[in-house]
């Protein structure tokens, strides 16, 4: 249809190379290749991963504008993730963003990553309801733990972060004390539905205003295998889906204490969830819970929690609209201020 603005985003922040065609707030294709490599090394290797995201992003993109049935000159603008991340990483997106813009001639239009992640609750999505301004977001992934009071899509301020450890790493680092997989968050949230989460108890930090650490929560697990295992070398074995369960029951209070403490202090009753943490079954049941306090929840579509190309070009019409576009000189930056 004619006036419809198509926005071609990409991303190549850690280990997923993503590319997504976007028609207005609509997602006409939204495609990922992903690295299997790294799971023998327990943990993104940033070589390895720069290396197949040279690999992976032509493919990519040429899927993405094919299953969209498009053309590639219909494109209206390219946005893509310019940063947080993985320097290596970022570089390959943004150097093929930059190339394709001056050769399609296009406005090149850079993303924050993390604020793409809060923008994807904004993707048309089967009627589903839409968080109106202002909300507050959580948003946790293996990076970063944050609470971001959303006023716009343009103005997003942190009023909580984590001093530490992110709850992602928290999970992978204690599935790994676990002789679990990388990634191990996913794995503990499964092992979870099967254990008693009331059988082991760990401490939580005491930490003043909506900040959030998860150091100490490390070392308490550790201690606890150590300790028990001492006595019984089939300690985890034996109570693995229990330590799982009191693990992520553990991690899910500290993230749900904050939030609330949040509400009770900004006044604001929308409250939504982002990030690759925010695919977690009971931090998104926890949150749903909320509902009959008076909250009006928004959690991600599974798809859209991980790192994914939806979200950069949802938030890139954000920005074409307003008309926030970079030039050739933009570059890929691991650390990004809000």
């Amino acid at each position: 249809m004619a006036g419809q603005t198509i926005i071609l985003g990409i991303e190549s922040s850690c280990d997923d190379t993503s590319a997504a065609i976007l028609r207005d707030f609509e997602i006409l294709s939204n495609v990922t290749a992903n690295q299997s490599i790294h799971e023998q090394y327990g943990g993104v290797v940033p070589e390895l991963a720069s290396r197949s995201h040279q690999e992976n992003i032509v493919p990519v993109v040429e899927s993405a504008i094919k299953k969209a049935g498009i053309s590639i000159s219909e494109i209206d603008a390219i946005a893509f993730t310019q940063g947080p991340g993985l320097l290596g990483s970022l570089v390959v997106g943004a150097s093929f963003a930059k190339a394709l813009a001056l050769s399609l001639n296009k406005p090149l239009i850079a993303v924050h990553h993390m604020k793409a992640h809060i923008l994807a609750h904004f993707i048309d999505d089967d009627n589903k309801q839409k968080p109106s301004f202002p909300f507050l977001c959580l948003t946790v992934s293996g990076g970063h733990t944050q609470i971001v009071k959303v006023e716009s899509a343009s103005k997003m301020t942190v009023i909580g972060k984590t001093i530490d450890d992110a709850a992602g790493e928290a999970f992978d680092k204690s599935a790994k004390m676990l002789g679990l997989p990388y990634p191990g968050g996913p794995l503990i949230d499964k092992y979870a539905k099967l254990g008693d989460a009331t059988k082991f108890k760990f401490s939580k930090p005491r930490i003043d205003g909506l900040d959030f650490s998860f150091s100490g929560l490390k070392t308490s697990i550790l201690y606890t295998i150590r300790d028990q295992v001492k006595f019984n070398p089939e300690f985890i074995e034996e109570n693995k889906f229990d330590l799982c369960a009191s693990i992520q029951r553990t991690i899910i209070q500290i993230l749900m204490d904050k939030i609330e403490k949040a509400v009770k202090e900004t006044g604001i009753k929308q409250v939504a969830i982002a990030g690759g943490v925010s695919a977690n079954s009971d931090l998104r049941k926890a949150l749903e819970s909320k509902n009959k306090n008076g909250w009006e929840t928004y959690i991600p579509k599974l798809e859209y929690c991980t790192d994914n190309a939806a979200m950069i070009a949802v938030s890139g019409k954000f920005l074409f609209e307003e008309k926030q576009f970079v030039n050739q000189m933009i570059s890929a930056k691991a650390r990004l201020d809000w």
